[in-house]
């Protein structure tokens, strides 16, 4: 977040988030850099310490990032299995090398610096644009910090940013390279094609011996999942609102609490002209009276009709009290005289008025019934909370305890990790990637806490664990034998593939190869090598652009039951326009990414100049892996 709220500042602009750097330890060699260092930190980079702790929270915090952009849920053990725990440390070498630097260097921010920073940033404002300091110490308590280690972080980033901002990423491609690459891009190519087909008949009726031999050599394909058994039950508003009486008095009590939430303030659609002078507005206001249409005046003055459009604004949209006044006393359709504003003198024209209205409460009574039932409902999970724990430790079954209660409950007799039942068809649950998460963290027999859903509670039951196994070969005969005829027709799909490409390299013409097999020749034109179709999928395009112009290719069709035979006709090499888009957006890329070469090379560097230690021990304690 904090990343995001630096941005708004506009004051400077990170040339690198060092955070989502993710160069692995081969590049710079792990075992000669990694060595014993059996102090208190984890690492040592120059004279740079990082703590266990430290690396814990970026660790957690990564997590936490990853969950929100990919809307799935990684455990600690789902991330080392990727090596994220180990990009995460590099990460925080490379970041202590930086700092190193910046101490070598004697660099310093000052606390004013970073007050006055922190004052003009628009993400601490309020709606008058000025620094709030309650939405301040909201965003920091969001973000797990305080002004002290908020000064700390904006005082490390703008050193960090000194150092790594010298690589600006200045380098600008020569136009050999921005051309090549132009023309590589762009290179277009016609074809030719053919498809050839393989019916699973032509395939030698495999024998068991086959079908046992392709079942114990892929098992993984023959293997059931694990699956669980359970109970759940759970208590949110929703669940509890159904329940919820209300009589006439609620509903008026709640309609003169809420009152104001059913009101809609007057909205106009207001034309504005803007003049320099009050002598320009009238003559601007003449040309009106004389028929002349206020777009029109606004063209010549070189607005568009969006410049001078206010759609849909209230009063309080107009800053300037005198504009705002004029604005709303027009008669829907008419113009108003120059109006003298703060800052320049106006024209207006009232385009659409639409009145304020106040719901009654015969209008709003469903909408206000369901939110003070809503209302009620929250008031009461507390209780209802403290009710199912109660009945918990007294050892209460789940569906005793979700009857009584009167909440929603669930039994489920087999399902998978990714939320499959036994029959291979998704299973609903609520909240199901948290559900199914703590399920499977769990087993037989645990006192689960429950798991805090929004507003609400989720508690979960695991009845049974079936282990996953891999099938009897009897149950899975059918489905390994359709494998091995797959795998012999894919193979006699490319087997005839390559022999009429080898007869057209021979002098057969694609007419002499369309005809021997039967099929009809179609045409396609303007292939790009980036591009796919629903008539070329990418491996068709790879061919095609791996053989000359005249050339002949082949590709498995998708399914793998066939092969489409290819020549190359025409290839056109487009002229390269310098001032092309296409050609600007390829320099920019090409000094991006030279950028992040630099930027790699340089913290590479960084991180040799100062040196880094390792403790080993105290890394295999806290990730349980080795760093080799």
């Amino acid at each position: 977040m904090m990343d995001s709220l630096r941005n708004a500042a506009k004051s400077w602009v990170a040339k690198v988030l060092i955070g989502l750097l993710a160069v692995s330890f081969g590049v710079w060699g792990i075992a000669d850099v990694f060595r014993g260092y059996s102090r208190g930190a984890l690492a040592r980079v120059g004279g740079v310490d990082i703590s266990g702790e430290e690396f814990s929270r970026a660790f957690s915090r990564y997590l936490q990032d990853l969950q929100r952009q990919t809307g799935q849920v990684f455990t600690p053990e789902d991330a080392r299995k990727f090596g994220l725990d180990r990009q995460v440390l590099n990460n925080l070498i490379q970041t202590a090398a930086v700092d190193n630097q910046a101490r070598g260097m004697g660099l310093a921010v000052s606390d004013a610096f970073i007050a006055k920073e922190t004052a003009d940033n628009p993400a601490f404002h309020d709606n008058a644009g000025k620094f709030d300091p309650q939405e301040f110490r909201r965003r920091l308590d969001a973000n797990g910090m305080n002004e002290a280690t908020y000064l700390i972080s904006e005082r490390e980033g703008r050193l960090r940013e000194a150092i790594t901002g010298t690589v600006d990423g200045s380098f600008q491609p020569p136009r050999t390279l921005v051309e090549a690459s132009y023309r590589f891009r762009n290179e277009q190519r016609d074809a030719r094609y053919f498809v050839i087909t393989t019916a699973d008949s032509e395939a030698a009726v495999p024998s068991d011996e086959q079908i046992k031999k392709e079942y114990e050599a892929h098992p993984e394909a023959y293997t059931a999942p694990e699956y669980r058994s359970f109970a759940i039950m759970k208590a949110e508003p929703a669940d509890i609102a159904a329940k919820v009486t209300l009589n006439d008095q609620d509903l008026a009590d709640g309609y003169a609490k809420y009152k104001g939430d059913y009101f809609t303030p007057e909205k106009r659609t207001i034309l504005q002209l803007s003049f320099s002078t009050l002598e320009d507005a009238k003559k601007a206001k003449d040309r009106l009276t004389t028929g002349e249409d206020f777009l029109k005046i606004a063209k010549d003055m070189g607005f568009s009709e969006t410049d001078v459009t206010f759609a849909d604004k209230v009063r309080a949209d107009f800053i300037d009290k005198a504009i705002a006044d004029a604005a709303f006393g027009l008669a829907e359709g008419t113009v108003s005289e120059p109006i003298k504003g703060g800052l320049s003198t106006v024209l207006l024209k009232a385009v659409k008025v639409s009145p304020e209205h106040q719901r009654t409460l015969d209008e709003v009574k469903a909408e206000l019934g369901d939110r003070l039932k809503l209302e009620r409902a929250h008031d009461e999970i507390s209780s209802i909370y403290a009710a199912v724990e109660d009945a918990r430790a007294a050892q209460t079954k789940f569906e005793d305890i979700a009857a009584k209660a009167s909440i929603p409950f669930q039994l489920v007799n087999g399902i998978d990790a990714a939320g499959n039942g036994k029959d291979g068809k998704d299973i609903a649950l609520p909240h199901k990637p948290e559900v199914l998460k703590a399920i499977f963290s769990s087993d037989v027999g645990v006192d689960n806490d429950a798991i805090s859903v929004e507003d609400g509670y989720v508690w979960y039951d695991v009845r049974e664990v079936v282990p996953s196994a891999v099938k009897p070969f009897d149950t899975v005969k059918d489905q390994a034998k359709a494998q091995v005829i797959a795998a012999e027709v894919l193979a006699l799909a490319e087997s005839k593939a390559k022999a009429l490409v080898e007869k057209a390299k021979g002098g057969a013409s694609i007419e002499d190869l369309a005809r021997d097999a039967n099929a009809e020749i179609k045409t396609t034109q303007g292939l790009k090598r980036n591009e796919t179709s629903p008539d070329f999928e990418a491996a068709a395009v790879k061919a095609i652009f791996a053989v000359g112009e005249n050339g002949f290719a082949y590709a498995l069709e998708p399914g793998g039951k066939g092969a489409r035979i290819m020549q190359s006709q025409a290839v056109l090499l487009p002229p390269f326009d310098a001032a092309s888009s296409d050609a600007k957006t390829i320099s920019g890329q090409l000094q991006t990414e030279s950028a992040g070469d630099l930027l790699t090379s340089y913290l590479g560097e960084l991180q040799k100049a100062a040196g880094v230690k390792f403790n080993e021990t105290l890394w295999q304690q806290i990730s349980g892996t080795a760093t080799q």
